[in-house]
Protein backbone atom coordinates (compact mmCIF):
# COMPACT_ATOMS: atom_id res chain seq x y z
CA UNK A 1 0.00 0.00 0.00
CA UNK A 2 1.48 3.80 -1.07
CA UNK A 3 1.70 6.16 1.13
CA UNK A 4 -1.62 8.40 2.37
CA UNK A 5 -2.44 11.23 0.21
CA UNK A 6 -5.09 14.31 0.69
CA UNK A 7 -7.64 13.44 -1.71
CA UNK A 8 -10.45 15.65 -1.35
CA UNK A 9 -11.12 19.13 -0.09
CA UNK A 10 -14.81 20.68 0.69
CA UNK A 11 -15.66 24.26 1.76
CA UNK A 12 -18.55 25.47 2.97
CA UNK A 13 -20.33 28.90 3.95
CA UNK A 14 -21.83 28.39 7.21
CA UNK A 15 -23.58 31.33 8.95
CA UNK A 16 -24.75 32.11 12.05
CA UNK A 17 -27.91 34.51 13.22
CA UNK A 18 -26.28 35.92 15.68
CA UNK A 19 -27.57 39.92 14.92
CA UNK A 20 -31.27 38.57 15.94
CA UNK A 21 -30.19 39.10 19.71
CA UNK A 22 -27.00 41.69 18.64
CA UNK A 23 -24.19 39.09 19.94
CA UNK A 24 -20.73 40.62 18.27
CA UNK A 25 -22.37 44.57 18.07
CA UNK A 26 -19.99 46.87 18.10
CA UNK A 27 -19.45 50.58 16.90
CA UNK A 28 -18.51 49.25 13.27
CA UNK A 29 -20.30 46.34 13.16
CA UNK A 30 -23.58 46.80 14.70
CA UNK A 31 -25.20 43.66 13.51
CA UNK A 32 -22.81 40.63 12.82
CA UNK A 33 -24.23 37.41 11.89
CA UNK A 34 -20.96 35.36 13.04
CA UNK A 35 -19.40 32.55 9.68
CA UNK A 36 -16.85 30.34 9.70
CA UNK A 37 -15.63 30.20 5.62
CA UNK A 38 -15.23 26.36 6.81
CA UNK A 39 -12.62 23.74 4.65
CA UNK A 40 -12.00 20.23 5.27
CA UNK A 41 -9.46 18.69 3.96
CA UNK A 42 -9.67 14.55 3.29
CA UNK A 43 -7.11 11.99 3.11
CA UNK A 44 -6.51 8.49 1.59
CA UNK A 45 -6.76 6.79 4.91
CA UNK A 46 -9.74 8.53 6.31
CA UNK A 47 -8.23 10.90 8.17
CA UNK A 48 -9.42 14.38 7.60
CA UNK A 49 -7.51 18.45 8.67
CA UNK A 50 -10.02 21.21 9.63
CA UNK A 51 -9.74 25.01 9.01
CA UNK A 52 -11.84 28.35 8.73
CA UNK A 53 -11.79 32.26 7.91
CA UNK A 54 -13.96 34.12 10.61
CA UNK A 55 -16.21 36.55 8.83
CA UNK A 56 -19.03 38.20 10.05
CA UNK A 57 -21.76 37.51 7.06
CA UNK A 58 -21.73 38.87 3.68
CA UNK A 59 -18.74 37.48 1.88
CA UNK A 60 -18.25 33.97 3.76
CA UNK A 61 -18.76 32.74 0.35
CA UNK A 62 -16.27 34.61 -1.44
CA UNK A 63 -14.10 33.38 1.42
CA UNK A 64 -15.17 29.89 1.01
CA UNK A 65 -14.55 30.03 -2.38
CA UNK A 66 -10.86 30.93 -1.96
CA UNK A 67 -10.09 28.36 0.75
CA UNK A 68 -10.61 25.83 -1.88
CA UNK A 69 -9.10 27.73 -4.48
CA UNK A 70 -5.95 27.48 -2.34
CA UNK A 71 -6.37 23.87 -1.29
CA UNK A 72 -6.55 23.08 -4.48
CA UNK A 73 -2.88 22.59 -4.79
CA UNK A 74 -2.48 19.83 -2.34
CA UNK A 75 -4.82 17.40 -4.07
CA UNK A 76 -2.76 14.32 -4.98
CA UNK A 77 0.06 15.18 -2.70
CA UNK A 78 1.39 12.72 -0.61
CA UNK A 79 1.67 13.29 3.42
CA UNK A 80 4.87 13.87 4.07
CA UNK A 81 4.30 17.67 3.67
CA UNK A 82 3.15 17.24 6.87
CA UNK A 83 7.10 16.73 7.85
CA UNK A 84 8.37 20.62 6.39
CA UNK A 85 4.62 22.60 6.77
CA UNK A 86 7.60 26.17 6.79
CA UNK A 87 8.29 24.58 3.02
CA UNK A 88 4.67 24.01 2.60
CA UNK A 89 3.79 27.30 3.73
CA UNK A 90 6.60 29.17 1.05
CA UNK A 91 5.38 26.90 -1.26
CA UNK A 92 1.52 27.94 -1.25
CA UNK A 93 2.42 31.80 -0.25
CA UNK A 94 4.56 31.78 -3.38
CA UNK A 95 1.69 31.23 -5.65
CA UNK A 96 2.77 34.47 -7.69
CA UNK A 97 -0.39 35.08 -9.43
CA UNK A 98 -2.69 34.39 -6.65
CA UNK A 99 -0.48 36.16 -4.56
CA UNK A 100 -0.74 39.58 -6.26
CA UNK A 101 -4.35 39.52 -4.99
CA UNK A 102 -2.47 40.88 -1.81
CA UNK A 103 0.18 40.29 -1.94
CA UNK A 104 -0.19 38.80 1.67
CA UNK A 105 -2.69 39.95 3.06
CA UNK A 106 -6.82 39.45 2.71
CA UNK A 107 -8.98 37.15 0.96
CA UNK A 108 -6.30 35.16 -0.78
CA UNK A 109 -4.16 35.56 2.74
CA UNK A 110 -6.63 34.26 4.85
CA UNK A 111 -7.75 31.27 2.57
CA UNK A 112 -3.83 30.27 2.88
CA UNK A 113 -4.53 30.20 6.72
CA UNK A 114 -7.46 28.04 6.86
CA UNK A 115 -4.95 25.81 4.01
CA UNK A 116 -2.17 25.55 6.78
CA UNK A 117 -4.58 25.50 9.86
CA UNK A 118 -6.14 22.24 8.07
CA UNK A 119 -2.91 21.01 7.75
CA UNK A 120 -1.93 21.73 11.28
CA UNK A 121 -4.81 20.15 12.36
CA UNK A 122 -4.61 16.66 10.32
CA UNK A 123 -0.56 16.81 11.72
CA UNK A 124 -1.74 16.78 15.27
CA UNK A 125 -4.57 14.66 14.52
CA UNK A 126 -2.07 12.01 13.45
CA UNK A 127 0.96 12.30 16.51
CA UNK A 128 -2.94 12.10 18.74
CA UNK A 129 -1.81 15.05 20.13
CA UNK A 130 -3.51 18.41 20.58
CA UNK A 131 -2.14 20.98 18.35
CA UNK A 132 -0.32 23.42 21.50
CA UNK A 133 1.82 20.02 22.06
CA UNK A 134 2.89 19.13 18.76
CA UNK A 135 4.17 22.76 18.64
CA UNK A 136 5.85 23.12 22.24
CA UNK A 137 7.31 19.68 21.77
CA UNK A 138 9.07 20.54 18.64
CA UNK A 139 13.18 21.79 18.73
CA UNK A 140 14.01 25.44 18.11
CA UNK A 141 15.67 24.79 14.22
CA UNK A 142 12.10 22.98 13.47
CA UNK A 143 10.18 26.11 14.81
CA UNK A 144 12.35 28.32 13.13
CA UNK A 145 11.88 26.90 10.29
CA UNK A 146 8.01 27.41 10.02
CA UNK A 147 8.81 31.18 9.96
CA UNK A 148 9.32 33.49 6.84
CA UNK A 149 11.78 35.60 7.56
CA UNK A 150 11.40 37.72 4.50
CA UNK A 151 11.22 41.02 5.55
CA UNK A 152 11.39 40.43 9.18
CA UNK A 153 15.09 40.61 9.05
CA UNK A 154 15.89 44.24 10.31
CA UNK A 155 14.00 43.54 13.54
CA UNK A 156 14.10 39.40 13.74
CA UNK A 157 16.20 37.20 12.11
CA UNK A 158 16.52 33.41 12.11
CA UNK A 159 19.53 33.62 14.71
CA UNK A 160 18.04 35.94 17.00
CA UNK A 161 14.87 33.44 16.86
CA UNK A 162 16.88 30.64 17.79
CA UNK A 163 18.44 32.25 20.71
CA UNK A 164 14.99 32.79 21.89
CA UNK A 165 13.75 29.54 21.75
CA UNK A 166 16.90 27.92 22.95
CA UNK A 167 16.93 30.21 25.84
CA UNK A 168 12.77 29.19 27.14
CA UNK A 169 14.14 25.24 26.49
CA UNK A 170 14.86 24.56 29.71
CA UNK A 171 11.46 25.27 31.63
CA UNK A 172 9.42 23.18 28.63
CA UNK A 173 8.31 20.06 30.51
CA UNK A 174 7.94 22.49 33.79
CA UNK A 175 5.59 24.55 32.20
CA UNK A 176 3.78 22.18 30.57
CA UNK A 177 2.75 20.30 33.79
CA UNK A 178 1.79 23.77 35.26
CA UNK A 179 -1.00 24.37 31.99
CA UNK A 180 -1.88 21.43 31.87
CA UNK A 181 -2.85 21.34 36.18
CA UNK A 182 -3.87 25.09 36.10
CA UNK A 183 -4.84 26.59 32.64
CA UNK A 184 -4.04 29.44 30.97
CA UNK A 185 -6.02 32.95 32.48
CA UNK A 186 -9.15 34.23 30.43
CA UNK A 187 -11.09 37.48 29.70
CA UNK A 188 -14.70 38.12 28.92
CA UNK A 189 -15.94 40.47 26.34
CA UNK A 190 -19.50 38.39 26.96
CA UNK A 191 -20.57 41.44 29.44
CA UNK A 192 -19.83 44.09 26.70
CA UNK A 193 -21.33 44.15 23.29
CA UNK A 194 -23.00 47.01 22.06
CA UNK A 195 -26.52 46.45 21.48
CA UNK A 196 -26.62 45.02 24.54
CA UNK A 197 -29.03 46.65 27.13
CA UNK A 198 -28.29 48.11 30.80
CA UNK A 199 -29.45 46.00 32.71
CA UNK A 200 -28.11 43.00 30.54
CA UNK A 201 -24.69 44.80 30.92
CA UNK A 202 -24.40 45.26 34.83
CA UNK A 203 -25.75 41.13 34.90
CA UNK A 204 -23.13 39.56 32.99
CA UNK A 205 -20.42 41.78 34.20
CA UNK A 206 -21.69 40.61 37.39
CA UNK A 207 -21.81 36.87 36.29
CA UNK A 208 -18.26 37.25 34.38
CA UNK A 209 -16.90 38.53 37.87
CA UNK A 210 -18.51 35.21 39.39
CA UNK A 211 -17.49 32.79 37.56
CA UNK A 212 -13.69 34.17 38.33
CA UNK A 213 -12.56 36.29 34.86
CA UNK A 214 -9.78 38.66 35.79
CA UNK A 215 -11.02 41.15 33.37
CA UNK A 216 -14.07 42.58 31.29
CA UNK A 217 -14.43 44.27 28.30
CA UNK A 218 -17.05 47.02 26.91
CA UNK A 219 -17.54 47.87 23.30
CA UNK A 220 -17.30 51.74 22.87
CA UNK A 221 -17.08 54.58 20.24
CA UNK A 222 -20.80 54.49 19.39
CA UNK A 223 -21.63 57.64 21.56
CA UNK A 224 -19.89 59.25 24.38
CA UNK A 225 -22.41 59.82 26.51
CA UNK A 226 -23.39 56.31 26.42
CA UNK A 227 -19.59 54.97 26.76
CA UNK A 228 -19.53 57.13 30.05
CA UNK A 229 -22.97 56.12 31.49
CA UNK A 230 -21.97 52.08 30.76
CA UNK A 231 -18.47 52.28 31.99
CA UNK A 232 -19.67 54.08 35.50
CA UNK A 233 -22.74 51.00 35.60
CA UNK A 234 -19.94 48.07 34.85
CA UNK A 235 -17.63 49.24 37.25
CA UNK A 236 -20.22 49.70 40.09
CA UNK A 237 -21.11 45.77 38.84
CA UNK A 238 -17.57 44.51 38.94
CA UNK A 239 -16.30 46.47 41.74
CA UNK A 240 -13.02 48.24 42.40
CA UNK A 241 -10.25 45.88 41.84
CA UNK A 242 -11.71 43.66 38.22
CA UNK A 243 -9.82 45.57 35.46
CA UNK A 244 -12.10 47.02 32.72
CA UNK A 245 -10.90 47.37 29.17
CA UNK A 246 -12.36 48.85 26.15
CA UNK A 247 -12.83 48.53 22.08
CA UNK A 248 -13.37 50.83 19.76
CA UNK A 249 -13.61 48.63 16.77
CA UNK A 250 -11.42 50.71 14.87
CA UNK A 251 -14.40 53.56 15.09
CA UNK A 252 -12.40 56.82 15.12
CA UNK A 253 -9.69 59.26 13.93
CA UNK A 254 -6.31 59.37 15.45
CA UNK A 255 -7.25 62.88 17.81
CA UNK A 256 -11.12 61.75 18.25
CA UNK A 257 -9.75 59.00 20.28
CA UNK A 258 -7.12 60.82 22.09
CA UNK A 259 -9.91 62.30 23.34
CA UNK A 260 -12.61 60.25 23.45
CA UNK A 261 -10.45 57.43 25.86
CA UNK A 262 -8.85 60.67 27.98
CA UNK A 263 -12.52 61.33 28.89
CA UNK A 264 -13.45 58.17 29.37
CA UNK A 265 -10.40 57.29 31.58
CA UNK A 266 -11.53 60.28 34.30
CA UNK A 267 -14.09 57.43 34.94
CA UNK A 268 -11.99 54.62 36.14
CA UNK A 269 -8.83 53.22 34.94
CA UNK A 270 -8.81 51.71 31.84
CA UNK A 271 -6.97 48.17 31.50
CA UNK A 272 -6.48 48.78 27.64
CA UNK A 273 -7.83 50.98 24.69
CA UNK A 274 -8.36 48.27 22.06
CA UNK A 275 -8.41 49.09 17.66
CA UNK A 276 -8.90 52.94 18.95
CA UNK A 277 -8.31 53.36 14.85
CA UNK A 278 -7.72 52.26 11.72
CA UNK A 279 -5.80 48.48 12.05
CA UNK A 280 -3.15 49.34 9.20
CA UNK A 281 -2.20 52.81 10.66
CA UNK A 282 0.94 52.60 12.50
CA UNK A 283 1.66 56.00 12.93
CA UNK A 284 -1.48 56.88 14.02
CA UNK A 285 -1.33 54.37 16.67
CA UNK A 286 2.16 55.44 17.73
CA UNK A 287 0.02 58.82 18.22
CA UNK A 288 -2.65 57.74 20.28
CA UNK A 289 -0.19 55.69 22.38
CA UNK A 290 1.26 58.72 23.26
CA UNK A 291 -1.75 60.53 23.75
CA UNK A 292 -4.09 58.55 26.02
CA UNK A 293 -0.79 57.41 28.49
CA UNK A 294 -0.61 55.52 30.99
CA UNK A 295 -4.05 53.84 28.82
CA UNK A 296 -2.27 50.83 27.17
CA UNK A 297 -2.89 50.35 23.81
CA UNK A 298 -3.99 46.98 22.46
CA UNK A 299 -4.30 45.62 18.95
CA UNK A 300 -3.91 42.79 16.24
CA UNK A 301 -6.83 41.09 15.10
CA UNK A 302 -7.53 42.66 11.69
CA UNK A 303 -3.05 42.89 11.51
CA UNK A 304 -2.74 41.34 7.91
CA UNK A 305 0.13 39.87 7.99
CA UNK A 306 3.48 39.62 9.81
CA UNK A 307 5.16 42.49 8.35
CA UNK A 308 2.80 45.01 9.68
CA UNK A 309 3.10 43.74 13.15
CA UNK A 310 7.07 44.47 12.57
CA UNK A 311 5.82 47.99 12.59
CA UNK A 312 3.71 48.30 15.38
CA UNK A 313 6.73 47.07 17.47
CA UNK A 314 9.41 48.56 15.71
CA UNK A 315 7.18 52.22 16.30
CA UNK A 316 5.90 51.43 19.72
CA UNK A 317 2.81 51.79 18.35
CA UNK A 318 1.32 49.02 21.06
CA UNK A 319 1.26 47.55 24.29
CA UNK A 320 -0.41 44.70 23.55
CA UNK A 321 -0.90 42.16 20.85
CA UNK A 322 -3.35 40.54 19.54
CA UNK A 323 -3.02 37.79 17.34
CA UNK A 324 -6.05 35.84 15.34
CA UNK A 325 -6.19 32.50 14.70
CA UNK A 326 -7.73 33.23 11.11
CA UNK A 327 -6.61 36.55 10.08
CA UNK A 328 -2.92 36.30 8.93
CA UNK A 329 -2.00 33.17 7.06
CA UNK A 330 -2.41 30.49 9.81
CA UNK A 331 -0.13 28.64 12.55
CA UNK A 332 3.34 29.68 10.82
CA UNK A 333 2.63 33.10 10.55
CA UNK A 334 1.19 33.25 14.38
CA UNK A 335 4.37 31.79 15.50
CA UNK A 336 6.26 34.93 13.12
CA UNK A 337 4.42 37.42 15.03
CA UNK A 338 5.03 35.72 19.22
CA UNK A 339 8.40 35.92 17.94
CA UNK A 340 8.31 39.37 16.98
CA UNK A 341 6.84 40.22 20.24
CA UNK A 342 9.40 38.34 22.22
CA UNK A 343 11.88 39.86 20.71
CA UNK A 344 10.42 43.39 21.73
CA UNK A 345 9.16 42.71 25.20
CA UNK A 346 5.45 43.14 24.55
CA UNK A 347 2.69 41.02 26.06
CA UNK A 348 0.48 38.81 23.59
CA UNK A 349 -3.06 38.71 24.42
CA UNK A 350 -5.04 36.64 21.48
CA UNK A 351 -8.14 38.04 19.88
CA UNK A 352 -11.15 35.10 20.32
CA UNK A 353 -14.89 34.80 20.49
CA UNK A 354 -16.39 34.87 16.83
CA UNK A 355 -16.99 31.23 15.23
CA UNK A 356 -14.54 28.98 16.70
CA UNK A 357 -11.65 31.63 17.57
CA UNK A 358 -11.69 30.87 21.67
CA UNK A 359 -11.18 26.86 19.82
CA UNK A 360 -8.38 27.85 17.67
CA UNK A 361 -6.08 30.35 19.29
CA UNK A 362 -5.64 29.05 22.35
CA UNK A 363 -3.28 26.41 21.17
CA UNK A 364 -1.09 29.43 19.94
CA UNK A 365 -1.26 31.20 23.26
CA UNK A 366 0.10 27.39 25.11
CA UNK A 367 2.45 27.36 22.71
CA UNK A 368 3.86 30.48 23.61
CA UNK A 369 3.52 30.04 27.35
CA UNK A 370 5.58 26.61 27.48
CA UNK A 371 8.01 27.10 24.60
CA UNK A 372 8.59 30.80 23.93
CA UNK A 373 7.93 33.69 27.10
CA UNK A 374 7.90 31.30 29.71
CA UNK A 375 5.41 33.29 31.59
CA UNK A 376 1.36 34.05 31.68
CA UNK A 377 1.94 37.70 33.41
CA UNK A 378 -0.21 39.93 31.89
CA UNK A 379 -1.37 37.56 29.44
CA UNK A 380 -4.62 36.33 28.88
CA UNK A 381 -6.66 34.67 25.72
CA UNK A 382 -10.60 36.51 25.35
CA UNK A 383 -13.35 34.55 26.13
CA UNK A 384 -17.13 35.13 24.71
CA UNK A 385 -19.44 32.50 25.69
CA UNK A 386 -21.07 31.56 22.60
CA UNK A 387 -21.07 29.08 19.54
CA UNK A 388 -18.87 26.99 21.53
CA UNK A 389 -21.85 23.54 20.96
CA UNK A 390 -20.91 23.80 17.28
CA UNK A 391 -17.01 22.27 17.81
CA UNK A 392 -16.14 18.77 18.51
CA UNK A 393 -13.94 19.52 20.88
CA UNK A 394 -15.25 22.87 22.66
CA UNK A 395 -13.55 25.23 24.46
CA UNK A 396 -13.54 24.22 27.96
CA UNK A 397 -13.34 27.87 30.54
CA UNK A 398 -14.01 27.15 34.90
CA UNK A 399 -12.85 29.90 37.14
CA UNK A 400 -11.79 32.49 34.43
CA UNK A 401 -9.50 30.17 32.91
CA UNK A 402 -8.81 27.94 29.80
CA UNK A 403 -7.82 24.33 30.07
CA UNK A 404 -5.27 22.84 28.49
CA UNK A 405 -6.63 20.84 25.82
CA UNK A 406 -6.05 17.08 25.57
CA UNK A 407 -7.81 16.06 22.19
CA UNK A 408 -5.85 15.52 19.42
CA UNK A 409 -6.26 18.57 16.81
CA UNK A 410 -5.86 21.90 16.64
CA UNK A 411 -9.52 21.89 17.65
CA UNK A 412 -11.25 23.51 14.58
CA UNK A 413 -13.59 20.84 13.73
CA UNK A 414 -17.29 21.84 13.47
CA UNK A 415 -19.81 19.17 13.88
CA UNK A 416 -21.49 17.76 10.79
CA UNK A 417 -25.15 18.65 12.38
CA UNK A 418 -24.09 22.37 12.57
CA UNK A 419 -22.37 22.41 9.28
CA UNK A 420 -25.86 20.95 7.82
CA UNK A 421 -27.96 23.06 10.02
CA UNK A 422 -26.44 26.36 9.40
CA UNK A 423 -24.98 26.26 5.32
CA UNK A 424 -26.02 29.13 3.96
CA UNK A 425 -27.70 28.63 0.44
Amino acid sequence: MGAATIIGCHAEDVRFPTSQFLDGSDAMNPDPDYSAAYLRLDTSDGGSGHGFVFTIGRGNDVQAAANALVAQHLIGRDLSLLDDLGGVWRELNGDSQLRWLGPEKGVMHMALGAVINALWDLKAKRARLPLWQVLARMSPEELVDLVDFRYLTDALTPERALELLREAEPGRAAREAELLASGYPAYTTTPGWLGYSDEKLVRLAREAVADGFCQIKLKVGASLDDDLRRLRLAREAVGPDIPIAIDANQHWDVAEAIAWVNRLAEVTEIAWIEEPTSPDDVLGHAAIRRGVSPTPVATGEHMMNRVLAKQFLQAEALDVLQIDASRVAGVNENIAMLLLAAEFGVPVCPHAGGVGLCEAVQHLAMFDFVALSGTMQGRMIEYVDHLHEHFVTPVVVTGGRYHAPTAPGAGAEMLATSIERYRHV
